[in-house]
């Protein structure tokens, strides 16, 4: 696993071929922020970031980062310069310290939430890629924790790449799944998703169905609820609750609940309120682990900064499409064809083909339209 540093960011941020992709356009009013993160922590982090001032270097050392192009190394997919990116946003389901209210501390950690964010050239659209955390697919040679290297496997379930080898490890996964090369990471874990939640003030949504889930401490009756963080992340994790129990159905809550997040931070004023405003970028800041290249308030302002235009209306949210593994039903494998035609679409920084998603996770799971 690669080793992590708070506080520190070694290295410039990397650029495509060319040195495109280092190029930045004027800084717009903080106000606007950005609007596409894992559960817009990372929005919240450089509009608080940016607005702090003298409370820059209290923030900066609340971050978390991951050398990752130091533990991958040049064994990796071609960094094409199309003015395109390519995110991998993960929510740790971590139970150690101040996660251990959800689940017992087993000595590890999975990736519980996957997502590729690709973000078009223009940056003025994105789509983004739910991976289901229990997909068996290929995993590459990964660096361990303890400094040994753990051998390459033919069938791995997708969430144990983080549990092997960290950050790193899921990244390499990642490329080595979509032979895309991904250009930043995010994480957010349990304890930070459920406090910065809380210091938003709650996230409104509106529920069509009961959703009832003992396992999250989870119980909507329907309708129009404002959601604390307990609550939020309750729902987020939730398979249990509503349609058929299984993975996908749960990344359809997911990615109706990030996008009424996403609606919400726009109108919640932030910068109003100073008080408000450090309580929240304070939060955001501990919740968040990046890539080294990230790993500083100026340079995550200055990225977001190129993204200040994406909102929930422009994002093209799918699942991966998959079916039933013929060797464990409780597992799932990616449908080569349609996976196929989804990465060579965003490597090539082409909308995703809809005829595309019409099998495997693009049929109904009883969780669809369930959040609104």
């Amino acid at each position: 696993m690669a080793e992590e540093n708070r506080g520190t960011s070694a290295g410039s941020h990397r650029r495509r071929a060319g040195g495109k992709r280092g190029r930045r356009r004027k800084p717009a009013p903080r106000r606007r922020g950005w609007r596409i993160a894992a559960w817009t922590a990372t929005g919240v982090v450089l509009a608080g970031g940016a607005g702090a001032g003298i409370l820059y270097y209290k923030f900066n050392g609340n971050l978390s980062s991951v050398d990752i192009n130091a533990a991958l190394g040049k064994n990796r997919p071609e960094n094409i310069d199309n003015g395109s990116q390519d995110i991998l946003v993960l929510g740790s389901d971590s139970r150690a310290g101040a996660n251990s209210a959800y689940g017992r501390d087993e000595g590890s950690s999975r990736s519980d939430t996957a997502m590729i964010v690709h973000v078009y050239a223009g940056h003025k659209k994105a789509s983004v890629v739910s991976i289901p955390r229990d997909t068996i697919v290929p995993r590459p040679a990964c660096r361990t924790s303890g400094g040994k290297t753990s051998p390459a496997v033919k069938s791995a379930q997708f969430n144990e790449a983080y549990t092997v080898g960290g950050a790193a490890c899921a990244v390499a996964t990642v490329e080595a799944m979509t032979n895309i090369r991904m250009d930043h990471y995010m994480e957010v874990d349990f304890a930070g998703f459920q406090k910065l939640i809380d210091k938003l003030g709650g996230v409104e949504v509106t529920t069509t169905k009961p959703i009832k889930d003992k396992w999250s401490h989870l119980d909507l009756e329907p309708g129009t609820h404002t959601l604390n963080g307990e609550q939020s992340l309750g729902l987020v994790r939730t398979r249990h609750g509503v349609g058929d129990g299984s993975d996908l159905g749960r990344i359809k809550l997911q990615q109706a609940f990030i996008k009424a997040l996403l609606d919400q931070v726009k109108q919640i004023g932030l910068f109003t309120s100073p008080t408000k405003l450090y309580g929240i970028a304070d939060t955001a800041t501990k919740a968040l682990t990046t890539d080294r290249e990230l790993a500083s308030v100026d340079k995550l302002y200055s990225f977001a900064n190129g993204l200040k235009g994406i909102g929930s209306g422009d994002m093209h949210m799918v699942t991966l499409p998959v079916g039933d593994d013929p060797a464990d039903h409780n597992r799932v494998i990616p449908i080569t064809e349609a996976s196929g035609r989804i990465w060579d679409a965003l490597r090539a920084d082409r909308p995703i083909p809809e005829d595309a998603l019409k099998d495997g996770a693009g049929t109904k799971t009883g969780a669809d339209d369930v959040v609104k």
